[in-house]
């Protein structure tokens, strides 16, 4: 009889450690997968670039060219050579453009207000570095900010699209 009550409490504690071992198992595993999806969030979260980073000049509208769309006037901007920045050796920008105008009154204050358009073209280009200017989105930036310098100059229409008829960066 002995021997019974012996091999009857043996068989409860065996249970016990058991079942204490599936439990720890089950909370190891909880706490692996909770660790493995709060480190795969931070490492698959795509990182916010700062907004002093940022070239403001993304947030420039870039207009479409509309296959629908009547074609302004046109006035052109004859060739300009700029010096732009540079830290190693001298480069500079050799231009001319036309501009598209949104109707026949604009066209003639655009010959009167030429060299205010011309000055403000120089200073805008003047200021950009060879980096921005040697790709197709610096262009396109460029663009945008042009159109939206000559039509803060003008008061009887505005510019609806620039088209550069000669661009050289050197």
């Amino acid at each position: 009889m002995a021997d019974q009550k012996d091999t009857q409490a043996e068989v409860p504690a065996e249970g016990k450690n058991k079942k204490k071992l599936i439990i720890i198992i089950g909370a190891a595993l909880v706490v692996l997968l909770i660790a493995g999806g709060i480190a795969g969030f931070f490492l698959l979260k795509k990182k916010e670039v700062p907004k002093e980073d940022q070239d403001p000049g993304l947030e420039v509208p870039v207009p479409e060219l509309s296959q629908s769309s009547t074609i302004g006037p046109m006035v052109d901007i004859s060739e300009f050579i700029v010096n732009i920045i540079s830290d190693d050796v001298n480069h500079y920008v050799k231009a001319s453009l036309t501009v598209e105008l949104s109707n026949e009154e604009v066209q003639e204050e655009v010959e009167k207000r030429m060299p205010q358009i011309r000055d403000s073209i120089l200073l805008l280009v003047g200021n950009k570095t060879y980096e921005e200017l040697q790709d197709l989105q610096g262009k396109k930036q460029l663009k945008a900010e042009l159109t939206s310098k000559i039509n803060g100059i003008l008061q009887a229409g505005k510019v609806k699209a620039i088209y550069f008829t000669d661009f050289v960066v050197q």
